[in-house]
């Protein structure tokens, strides 16, 4: 993002984890299950990926295990980008 020339403010989450409503807020309206991060192991023991948790629930949870976040997550007023994707972070702020 820096080398893009996007501003961005960062935030470790194992020093300073979201709380519960932080996350609610960051959820917002949106479907609260593609912030769930796939790859975490919660995530699978849980078989989360055939029936996901409640949007209460995974409040809960991502304020519990800010690892089950899904990361980097890229917000811009009312828009997501989840992983690494320069193209896709460049079109969420209007950069070519």
């Amino acid at each position: 993002m820096r080398k893009a020339g996007i501003e961005t403010e960062e935030r470790d989450l194992a020093k300073t984890p979201f709380t519960a409503s932080e996350v609610d807020a960051l959820i917002g309206k949106h479907d609260h299950v593609p912030f769930l991060n796939p790859r975490n192991e919660l995530f699978r023991q849980q078989g989360f990926k055939g029936k996901p948790p409640s949007r209460e629930e995974t409040v809960k949870l991502i304020a519990r295990e800010p690892n089950l976040l899904r990361r980097p997550l890229i917000v811009a007023g009312s828009k997501f980008v989840f992983g690494f994707d320069e193209d896709e972070y460049r079109a969420l702020v209007g950069k070519k």
